[in-house]
């Protein structure tokens, strides 16, 4: 018998299988769940001088299309406007990148895309 879990507490749990495998890759985890009046961004992290946005996406199944396939064009803006804040915010000018992490299933099933998507 499955229980029901908060669609809260299984975001925070992939967001956090999420972030141990870009620590397993050597990225450093340098913020979560950063919000601005644009938006969220759920990982930012270090990969050497580059800053990396990270967008989690989960889908229980791919029967209705893939996770990473549900970060289209409208979300990647809103993740562009968020990284400008953040940026702003912390007076950094330094190369960035976008990434998705896309889990399907269970937890272990992580595909990661690096520089998933740029400036539109």
């Amino acid at each position: 018998m499955k229980l029901f879990r908060p669609a809260g507490e299984l975001g925070a749990r992939m967001e956090e299988s999420a972030a141990r495998h870009l620590q397993r890759a050597g990225l450093k985890i340098k913020a979560r769940n950063y919000r601005c009046r644009h938006g969220e961004i759920d990982l930012i992290a270090r990969d050497g001088d580059t800053l990396v946005f990270v967008e989690v996406r989960y889908r229980r199944s791919s029967r209705y299309g893939s996770a990473s396939a549900t970060v289209d064009a409208r979300k990647q803006r809103k993740l562009l406007a968020t990284a400008d804040s953040y940026l702003q915010q912390h007076r950094l000018d330094c190369p960035c990148r976008f990434d998705v992490v896309a889990i399907e299933g269970d937890a272990g099933n992580i595909q990661w895309i690096e520089n998933a998507f740029g400036a539109l």
